[in-house]
């Protein structure tokens, strides 16, 4: 793992660092890799085979770098394994994720979620009842991700309307996964806009990205608008 590490170090890019530490606040031990290089690394890492090796060492222990995390991720989500497998191998990586970064590279690269949505639904469960801020972050982007169509919309809006974290990054990816409900799922997603339990920041931060889409008409704009709390 030191020579890995070494190879991370060498991929920096100081500009990238100072921009992606600003997104990051809190964030102190990010390298600066754009994400398109990881991806290239973690690619490397699945097709020469040596995920098990790099796997059973990367998690034994915390990261050092936000990289070395949102690495792990990215060959989790390449893997063509049992999914039962990999289920074992998320439980170990879930509760080390520190930012939303490191969150949200990670969802995008489950794909495995879309052909097991049964299996991995009740697995997310664990998440969606935790009072880890990131951790329920995890459930919630995964959600919104791979849980919005007709099979699952009303489970999914369900959820998100029960989410309680005072966490400003659950907060802001509930009112994210709403806008997106909206877009694939308007009417269901408008019901549950006109009659909620959400708290007054995550309500009207997701009026407010669904106003943002260029894929919301402009009479649900308005709409929305009108729909505001003060």
């Amino acid at each position: 793992m030191q020579a890995l590490r070494e190879r991370l170090l060498s991929l920096q890019d100081k500009k990238y660092q100072k921009f992606h530490s600003d997104l990051c606040p809190g964030t102190t031990n990010i390298i600066g890799i754009r994400i398109p290089v990881l991806r290239q690394l973690a690619s490397e890492i699945v097709r020469q085979g040596e995920y098990p090796d790099y796997l059973q060492q990367a998690l034994q222990k915390p990261f050092h770098y936000s990289e070395e995390a949102t690495l792990c991720g990215m060959v989790l989500g390449l893997l063509k394994i049992d999914f039962i497998k990999l289920l074992e191998y998320l439980k170990l990586f879930v509760p080390r994720i520190d930012n939303w970064s490191v969150c949200d590279v990670t969802c995008s690269s489950l794909k495995a979620f879309r052909k097991n949505q049964q299996q991995g639904r009740r697995f997310l469960q664990h998440y969606l009842d935790s009072h880890n801020e990131y951790e329920l972050r995890f459930a919630v982007v995964m959600l919104m991700n791979y849980y919005n169509d007709d099979a699952y919309i009303d489970d999914t809006l369900k959820e998100l309307n029960a989410v309680r974290h005072e966490g400003y990054y659950v907060k802001m990816a509930v009112a994210w996964a709403l806008s997106l409900c909206f877009i694939k799922q308007r009417d269901k997603t408008m019901k549950l806009f006109q009659n909620n339990t959400l708290d007054d920041f995550t309500y009207n931060k997701a009026l407010q990205k669904c106003r943002e889409s260029f894929r919301v008409s402009d009479g649900d704009k308005a709409l929305l608008q009108s729909m505001k709390r003060k």
